[in-house]
């Protein structure tokens, strides 16, 4: 007989036993069992392949109980959920105007199986009726982050040049933050310019905050200000390019978003007394209200009142060579006496118009040995420099940022295709 006679005759009896092993054994190298994949739409971790769902907002004096009543929900089940869940959410604070959803079932009488309230941009609180008893837990929506480059030569605000690029207007927030220590935001000048890396965090395709600046550069008044990250004795910290940190003893202002309505003058016209007389300090214009801060650590050493001159003030002594002043002050702070150690940064009274004033605004002052100096061109020095044990580690992590930053080119309108890229995306800054 043919050699292919013989393989037309065995090759039926071979598969004939691959079959009969599939039959006896779940698995086998040569016929492996099938596998049948079934998927199912979800939609926060529920199937909902056989419910619907109806996307609603809460009215004006509509509860959540109020809301699952409607639904059929019994009152008991209403209480479970506000007293046993209280650590999951806490019922009394359903917003009007707030998101949630209601998953039906497809019976006769549909029966609401879900309901779905958002808490934030995040966070989603689940009630489900589908037990005999409500059950509530919280779903987590997934976060990603995408970097971005940014860089402006500013016309009129950092604000309004990174608005006209299409980014996140947090940002000017972020960088105001960086560099607080270095920078004058109240005078900014035109021709200032920056250049920045950041990562922005989204959900679905919204953007819920900047996650991170991963590295910048501010020139301000012909002075150039780089902002490089770098990890050192457990904390992460900006640096400028020689390794020393750009935080410094003082801060540059003690309040944001407000301006500069008078300067530090020898002789200044006083606009509620009539007369020209010395004005050793910087007003800054604010709404009433707006919250003032201590520029650096230190101790209050005076509280009061002046009815014909400052208003409600206090006095912060820094060390043995810097004290500063607040007056016109709407009000302090809590726990704001005498003797209360404060930090850089920390809130210590809020913007407002006592004492004789015609218009909210924070009269600052600050005194070297005793003597007023201008604030707006105090030097204030640089803490915690790179160690010698980092330098090394900093100086490759400066090269790269360098470099980096060094590609990015300048431009004062971004171009139209990427802000409609950027649009299209659905961005929604917070």
């Amino acid at each position: 007989m043919k050699l292919k006679h013989i393989a037309i005759i065995i090759l039926p009896l071979l598969l004939a036993s691959c079959h009969s092993k599939k039959s006896k054994t779940t698995t086998t190298p040569d016929c492996p069992k099938d596998t049948v994949v079934v998927t199912h739409n979800m939609k926060y971790g529920i199937i909902i392949d056989s419910l619907d769902i109806v996307q609603k907002r809460v009215k004006r004096n509509e509860f959540l109980g109020t809301i699952l009543e409607n639904e059929g929900i019994g009152n008991q089940q209403i209480f479970i959920l506000s007293q046993k869940y209280k650590d999951v959410f806490d019922v009394r604070k359903v917003r009007v105007g707030g998101n949630y959803e209601l998953f039906h079932t497809r019976d006769s009488i549909p029966q609401l199986a879900y309901f779905v309230y958002q808490k934030n941009l995040t966070e989603m609180v689940i009630y489900d009726f589908t037990q005999d008893t409500v059950i509530a837990s919280t779903w987590l929506k997934e976060v990603h982050s995408e970097e971005h480059q940014a860089s402006g030569i500013i016309d009129n605000s950092l604000w309004q040049t990174i608005v006209d690029q299409d980014e996140n207007p947090m940002l000017a927030m972020e960088l105001s933050d960086i560099y607080a220590w270095n920078v004058d935001f109240f005078g900014i000048a035109q021709g200032d310019c920056f250049k920045v890396v950041y990562d922005e965090n989204y959900v679905d395709s919204a953007s819920i905050g900047i996650k991170d600046i991963k590295c910048a550069m501010f020139t301000h008044k012909g002075e150039t200000y780089y902002a490089i990250p770098f990890e050192q004795n457990g904390s992460w910290s900006y640096f400028n390019e020689d390794g020393e940190s750009l935080k410094r003893a003082f801060l540059k202002a003690p309040l944001k978003y407000s301006r500069i309505s008078s300067k530090f003058s020898n002789r200044r016209y006083h606009p509620v007394l009539k007369i020209y007389r010395a004005h050793h300090g910087v007003d800054y214009a604010a709404p009433s209200g707006t919250p003032v801060h201590s520029i650096g650590d230190g101790v209050i050493v005076k509280r009061g009142y002046q009815k014909n001159g400052g208003g409600n003030y206090l006095k912060i002594k820094h060390n043995s060579i810097y004290t500063t002043e607040y007056m016109h002050l709407k009000g302090f702070a809590s726990g704001m006496t005498v003797g209360t150690h404060v930090k850089q940064g920390q809130t210590i009274g809020y913007v407002g118009m006592t004492g004789l004033a015609t218009g909210p605004h924070l009269d600052f002052r600050v005194f070297k040995s005793g003597t007023a100096i201008n604030p707006l061109t105090m030097k204030s020095p640089s803490i915690d420099p790179i160690t010698a044990e980092n330098k090394a580690a900093f100086e490759q992590k400066r090269d790269s940022v360098l470099q980096e930053l060094d590609a990015i080119p300048f431009f004062e309108k971004q171009d139209e295709t990427i802000a409609e890229s950027r649009s299209e995306k659905g961005k929604e800054a917070i």
